[in-house]
């Protein structure tokens, strides 16, 4: 009886809480997602502020390894397999700048879905990333107001955060699109926009204002805050005071350069007055970053751990002189397994669309004593370059970034002395697909050790935005144009633009730059341009120069080349091929840029420009 009163009892209580539970399903299910959800929720205390921040971290974009081969070095440096048609590299060096619109692997791109999309093919599409960064930022700026449960640090933190963010996804957007609307309010999704274009200078400065904004809420360091201390070590790639800094010097010499000055209505040359006031900012970056140590110079045994490193147990390439990277995302293996695999021949590794240094650009590495190498097929007595002896008392840093003939490529025991003379086991005539095409190899982005064996080894590759060693040599081009000579110093900062790019130079070994270039501004520009070139090679870097200066329409920086050369008679010096004697050196032309005027920014997506009237193309499209 009691069993079968029991049985009842039980089937009752478990028929009630299904019909209970079935019931509080619909009501649920008749709810709206949010429903639960205050909209003040995300950002009504400094956690969920915070990870509602923490997205546009997600939309800093990744540069080198967004696709499976990505280019993004667009200026005279590197020559990628001419047959592939896939990659943007090409149309830029026919003049195609659709291109970016088009091609499969490419920086930036319009490939890809939603900027929160887990597809890498995403992250590099800068354009969109920029603009869903820049409304993210305004509606976290509209809504620091209900921000109601935060101490002052907290709030300061968000607010530096925000602002910086939306000054430097504009800076991103006008470096390769030129001048753009200020997007610095939520605009209504349902309405169309109405807001012009303005010149590149005119965006400049409302990016300097955001950046001035953030700066005095930044701290130095977040391992120092007290908000920080939940993530302490964790806390390197957050944005800092000295990043703030850091751009806004960079925005006003961009305004300041030739390029940006013309497209702005002035001349085809700098804005004085803008890059004073650019050497004025990297002067107090650079104060705080000595004082602090906060960044500091790689010593010149580890130079390669800045751009790449090997079985590091997970420790990122960039040491402590890496400012702002590129988004982390996409930094497991995609560098080793696809990327590596490029800048070898297919002598030494099968696989990789195959992409190497020009020579012309390999000039720029100098002579150790100082001088520009003038013309590398013939003697000069006052450099003591020999074109018998073409990598003889090289820039220290020609050792470290450049492979070329008779170095070794691989571990210790395995590996093999390239052969990249005329008719040699690597060149462009054994292999005249995947050959190396130029006569030399990248051994900054991909080290020395890589060839068939281990090139998908532990390998880590992320690239560097800004390290500071480019603030010291932007700090010396501002100071140079700004305050009138080499010898001039910014007014909050001890060294003067000769000092400053003589830093990077004895950092590297280098003989300071020589008298007879800093007898004036002309002439110690050059030294500065050829200073770049060399210190940020393959970083990035040289297509934006080269526009921001006016230069990528003009010879020689038009030319792209390779070195064709036979090994002269005789025994052959492995352990120092620097030494070994070569004969028929000659330089040949790859490819020649035809360029005009339109050809300094990209177009803009056809579809977007008829978004509303006064979203105009850029000139020349």
């Amino acid at each position: 009886m009691n069993k079968y009163i029991n049985k009842i009892f039980l089937v009752s209580i478990i028929t009630l809480t299904g019909i209970l539970g079935f019931s509080s399903c619909t009501d649920y299910l008749d709810k709206s997602p949010n429903s639960d959800i205050n909209e003040t929720d995300p950002y009504k205390n400094f956690k969920n502020f915070q990870g509602f921040t923490e997205e546009l971290y997600n939309c800093i974009p990744v540069v080198s390894n967004s696709e499976y081969h990505t280019c993004f070095n667009y200026g005279e440096d590197e020559y990628w397999e001419p047959l592939e048609l896939r990659l943007f590299s090409r149309n830029i060096d026919y003049g195609d700048f659709w291109g970016w619109t088009t091609n499969y692997y490419s920086y930036p791109t319009t490939r890809g879905g939603t900027p929160n999309s887990q597809e890498h093919t995403e992250k590099g599409n800068l354009w969109k990333l920029c603009w869903y960064g820049i409304r993210k930022a305004n509606i976290g700026i509209a809504n620091l107001n209900n921000l109601v449960s935060a101490t002052q640090e907290e709030r300061d933190l968000i607010e530096g955060q925000l602002y910086f963010f939306r000054a430097w996804f504009h800076f991103m957007l006008m470096e390769w699109w030129g001048g753009m609307p200020y997007i610095d309010q939520v605009l209504a999704s349902d309405v169309s926009p109405t807001l012009a274009r303005l010149t590149w200078q005119e965006c400049a400065e409302k990016c300097v204002a955001d950046f001035d904004h953030a700066i005095p809420l930044l701290p130095v360091d977040w391992d120092q805050t007290s908000a920080g201390a939940a993530t302490r070590g964790l806390n390197d790639i957050r944005i800092n005071k000295i990043m703030a800094i850091a751009y806004k010097g960079k925005t006003l010499l961009w305004a300041g350069s030739p390029l940006m000055n013309w497209a702005s209505g002035g001349k085809r040359e700098y804005d004085v007055e803008r890059c004073k006031r650019a050497a004025d900012a990297f002067g107090e970056a650079l104060k705080i970053t000595e004082d602090t140590k906060r960044y500091e110079l790689a010593d010149m045994a580890d130079y390669n751990d800045l751009f790449a490193v090997y079985n590091s147990g997970g420790k990122l390439n960039g040491l402590k002189e890496v400012i702002f990277r590129e988004n982390l995302v996409r930094y497991d293996h995609r560098w080793a397994y696809n990327m590596n695999t490029d800048f070898r021949p297919q002598s030494m590794v099968y696989n990789g669309i195959k992409c190497y240094p020009t020579a012309n650009y390999v000039n720029n590495f100098g002579m150790a004593n100082g001088y520009p190498i003038k013309d590398m097929t013939k003697a000069d007595a006052e450099s003591g370059y020999d074109p018998k002896y073409p990598w003889k008392n090289r820039d220290p840093r020609f050792y470290k970034d450049i492979i070329f003939d008779g170095v070794w490529c691989g571990e210790a025991g395995n590996g093999t002395y390239c052969q990249l003379y005329t008719n040699g086991a690597d060149s462009e005539e054994a292999n005249p697909r995947k050959g190396c095409f130029t006569g030399y190899m990248n051994g900054k982005l991909c080290l020395k050790i890589v060839n068939d064996a281990n090139c998908r080894g532990q390998f880590f590759m992320v690239l560097s935005l800004m390290r500071l060693a480019d603030v010291y040599l932007m700090y010396s081009e501002a100071v140079a144009v700004g305050y009138g000579s080499p010898q001039s110093k910014a007014s909050n900062f001890y060294m003067t633009a000769e000092d400053a790019i003589n830093k990077i130079r004895e950092r590297a070994g280098m003989t300071y730059v020589l008298d007879k270039f800093t007898g004036n501004t002309t002439d110690f520009l050059s030294e500065i341009r050829r200073e770049r070139a060399v210190e940020l090679a393959f970083e990035g870097f040289r297509f934006m120069d080269l526009r921001r200066w006016m230069l990528l329409d003009k010879s020689p920086y038009t030319l792209k080349t390779k070195i064709e050369f036979d090994r002269a008679p005789g025994s052959y010096n492995k352990e120092s091929p620097q030494e070994n004697e070569i004969l028929n050196l000659r330089e040949e032309v790859l490819v020649e840029r035809k360029y005009t005027d339109r050809h300094y920014w990209l177009p803009l997506p056809k579809k977007d420009v008829y978004l509303y009237e006064g979203f105009d193309q850029n000139p020349g499209w």
